[in-house]
């Protein structure tokens, strides 16, 4: 056992000097790669031949030699008609996706998206196919991503907002810019309305006599606060800026789909589209797919992606994290092979 001692303290000294080691390479490198950090670069991928590609894959599975034959001309003979209509200037639809978590963290890569389409586009006969899917967050974070999607509109380019499963709160600000919004038939739409949370402990650390000094100038610079004492002022003031923050949200709504009835929608309930079609919240019931694969038949579509560099130190993390299961499982192992009865081994 003293053997077995000496061994674990060794292998415990060398796990610790080697993930300190990967701990600080991963930090250098991760500050150098915010000092230079990559835009990224624009992904652009044509639907229409994805589409074809798996349409001729079914077709060489179920048909026969023969059949697949002469049904693969007729193919390559529409194709040469496509190709010639773009580059005769066929219509084109541009696809972006927006997954969007609590902070509307992919607002980034949706402006530099935008900004490439306005700049590429043609307002007379191009689109843009926002697929979306958010169920809100931040305020200010789905403000930004809106008006991204304002931008599109102002070009003069036409503009749909396809949901496949939610969009609401700001998930549905976004998705209101659109003049046609098409849902499937399960998506959630709507919860038009605000709501803060703020957890407050005042009570527990009076119990343990602890004393929080908030000092503020200006009235109502601190409404509402997690470790003071909240006021019947402060939580009033707190819900007047909630109040504003949802007429703000209201208004918005109502410049871009005036035929809501918000005194009857804007209560922050959601609805599945099939019930939210005849309320004017969606104006069609589809897929996504369904809506690319008809673009297909008579557009060029075209997917837009900003794709930026996972950061190395992410990758490191994961190498680091690898490497300390891999280094206690063979440390486990030793152990296990210096311990076990030798009359019990194979």
């Amino acid at each position: 056992m003293e053997f077995l001692t000496d061994y674990g303290l060794f292998l415990a000294k060398t796990v610790t000097w080697v993930l300190a080691a990967l701990v600080l390479v991963a930090a250098i490198v991760s500050l150098r790669q915010r000092n230079n950090a990559s835009a990224g670069s624009l992904s652009v991928k044509r639907l229409n031949d994805q589409y074809a590609d798996r349409r001729e894959q079914l077709e060489k599975g179920i048909l026969s030699a023969k059949q697949f034959r002469q049904w693969r001309k007729s193919v390559q003979k529409a194709r040469k008609v496509e190709q010639a209509q773009s580059e005769g200037g066929r219509p084109r639809t541009f696809v972006l996706r927006f997954h969007g978590d609590l902070r509307a963290s992919q607002v980034e890569a949706l402006r530099e998206e935008v900004s490439a389409i306005v700049d590429a586009a043609r307002p007379e006969g191009d689109e843009v196919l926002v697929c979306l899917e958010s169920g809100g967050g931040l305020v200010t974070s789905y403000g930004l991503a809106a008006a991204q999607l304002v931008r599109l509109r102002e070009a003069g380019l036409s503009l749909t907002v396809a949901i496949d499963k939610v969009a609401a709160s700001g998930g549905y600000m976004m998705a209101a810019v659109a003049p046609q919004i098409v849902a499937a038939p399960f998506a959630i739409v709507g919860s038009i309305g605000v709501v803060a949370e703020i957890p407050n402990i005042h009570r527990l650390l009076k119990r343990h006599d602890v004393d929080i000094e908030l000092l503020t100038a200006g009235e109502y610079k601190r409404t509402l606060t997690v470790l003071g004492e909240n006021t019947p002022e402060g939580r009033e003031k707190f819900q007047s800026q909630l109040n504003e923050t949802h007429a703000l949200f209201k208004a918005f709504l109502q410049k871009y789909r005036p035929e809501l009835d918000l005194t009857k929608l804007a209560t922050g309930e959601y609805w599945f589209a099939t019930q939210a079609a005849p309320l004017g919240l969606v104006d069609a019931l589809a897929t996504s797919d369904e809506l690319i694969a008809r673009r297909c038949q008579e557009r060029d579509v075209f997917e837009v992606r900003l794709i930026r560099p996972k950061p190395l130190a992410n990758r490191l993390r994961g190498s680091v994290e690898q490497g300390a299961v891999r280094i206690l499982s063979l440390f486990i192992d030793q152990v296990r092979e210096k311990s076990t009865n030798p009359l019990e081994r194979v």
